[in-house]
């Protein structure tokens, strides 16, 4: 059994903004594999369902992104999932929009998501996708960015990262870390 798990803010005045990417990506997910994600459980909303032969549930905490931990470990608990069987997709404003990193485990560099969520399964060794929200511009406070909503261009850049993210997910769910990582992240700029 494997969780996905992508992280928001709950209600609808965080609908369709840069930091909810991650239940954006779930909503996605759940679309493209026929998994219904609104039954209320484990402080989320969760769908259980099949990819590619593999037993999944898709969580979006409903905790608020600064305690998605509580979540997240109430659902390994219940289901038995170890660390390595969760893939967290959340918001990165250090990529451009619609870029996708993927890690194997690593800190929370910053993200209070993230942070909750090591601190509440005591360890940072857990897969996870990060998503280009893009830098917020001069003169922006970064609460009001990450709560901000995409433009039009930007809109179409994630129809292409979702895509992605399913394709990657999938190499996850077959123990295939390395080649999700080497087609999907994002790669480096040219320095010149």
């Amino acid at each position: 059994m494997y969780l996905i798990a992508g992280l928001g803010n709950p209600s609808r005045t965080y609908e369709g903004t840069r930091h909810n990417i991650g239940f954006t990506m779930i909503d996605a997910i759940g679309n493209k594999f026929g998994i219904d994600v609104t039954t209320k459980k484990h402080k989320a909303l969760v769908g259980r369902g099949m990819i590619d032969g593999m037993r999944v549930i898709l969580a979006k905490p409903q905790t608020y992104m600064n305690l998605s931990g509580e979540s997240i470990r109430e659902i390994t608990d219940f289901y038995k999932i170890e660390p390595e069987n969760i893939i967290i997709i959340y918001d990165d404003i250090s990529l451009d929009v619609g870029q996708l990193r993927i890690r194997k485990k690593g800190s929370a560099g910053g993200h209070n998501g993230v942070k909750n969520i090591i601190a509440h399964l005591g360890t940072q060794e857990f897969p996870r996708i990060k998503v280009g929200i893009g830098n917020k511009p001069e003169g922006w406070d970064l609460a009001d960015y990450v709560l901000s909503k995409y433009t039009k261009a930007e809109q179409e850049a994630l129809e292409e990262a979702s895509e992605g993210v399913i394709g990657a997910v999938k190499l996850m769910l077959m123990d295939d870390i390395e080649a999700a990582m080497n087609k999907y992240n994002a790669k480096k700029r040219d320095a010149r």
